[in-house]
This record gives C-alpha cells, structure tokens and sequence, in this order.
C-alpha cells in the first residue's frame, strides 16, 4: 500500500508542536483513539519505546507496542509498531508513522505520514485501508490543533 501523507499549518511555535508530538505520554492528546500510554522507557539506541492503549469501536482496549526508529529534533520523528505476534499480525505486515515539522511564518507546518503494509489478503482492502489512513491523520491534525490552540470549527 503506497504511503498516506496530510499536512496542514497549526497556528502554534515549532517548539511547542515538538513538544506535543515528541512526548509518548501526549500522544492521547492528539492521536486518534489513544486511551493512554504506558510503560515508556528507552529502547535501542536511546530512542523511547512505549505501549499505547487504544480503545476500539466497542470501546474495550487493545495494547499495541511502538518504538522509535528515527528522530531529529524539532524537525523528525518516525515510530513503528511492533507487529510480530501480536492480533495485528493477521493483517499487517509493518506499520509506521513519520511526523515532520517544519516552520510557516507565524505556525509550524505538521506533515503526518502513514505507511502500512498489509499481509496476505488483507491487501485487497488496500483502498479501504488508504482511506481509514487519511481520516486518522486527518483526526490526528485536528488532535493537534485542538491540543495546542483550542478546537476547530
């Protein structure tokens, strides 16, 4: 499945934006379905790793591990979530997220890029599953703004 980008200009500094995005524990101020996060420590070459708890359509909670592959401050940072073995197995084959941050006049330009792999047959729901995509990126933009400058429209 190819990659699913969104951006958008969040009314807010760089250094606060980095501070949302960059911290595991605020990821449930921004990322869609997000419960809480736990048990975040340092993983392999220093970089956070973290459980996220998210909370299905049922509203029960499902755990699913990430960690950190790359990060630049203020500038980059790229998860993945740890699949192998895990319910998410049946159907993906990688997932991550890159977050990119860059200055726009008074705001500070967030691009959100997904890119998912899917396993087996799931890959016949690619279309579907681009879509779901672009709508929690797009929920997550919205996460952001609300987080740092008050909700949208």
């Amino acid at each position: 499945m190819p990659k699913v980008s969104r951006s958008r200009v969040i009314a807010a500094d760089l250094e606060r934006v980095w501070s949302l995005v960059s911290d595991p524990y605020g990821l449930p101020r921004w990322w869609p379905r997000t419960r809480r996060v736990e048990d975040v420590r340092t993983g392999p070459g220093g970089k956070p790793a973290w459980t996220t708890v998210l909370e299905t359509e049922r509203g029960t909670g499902v755990r699913a591990d990430y960690r950190c592959t790359a990060i630049e401050p203020q500038t980059m940072l790229a998860w993945e979530q740890q699949i192998e073995g895990t319910p998410f197995d049946r159907i993906l084959r990688a997932s991550a997220l890159e977050v990119r941050l860059d200055k726009a006049g008074q705001g500070t330009e967030v691009t959100l890029v997904a890119d998912e792999t899917l396993r087996g047959l799931s890959r016949l729901g690619a279309p579907m599953i681009s879509g779901a995509s672009r709508k929690r990126l797009e929920e997550a933009l919205d996460g952001i703004e609300g987080a740092l400058v008050g909700p949208t429209g």
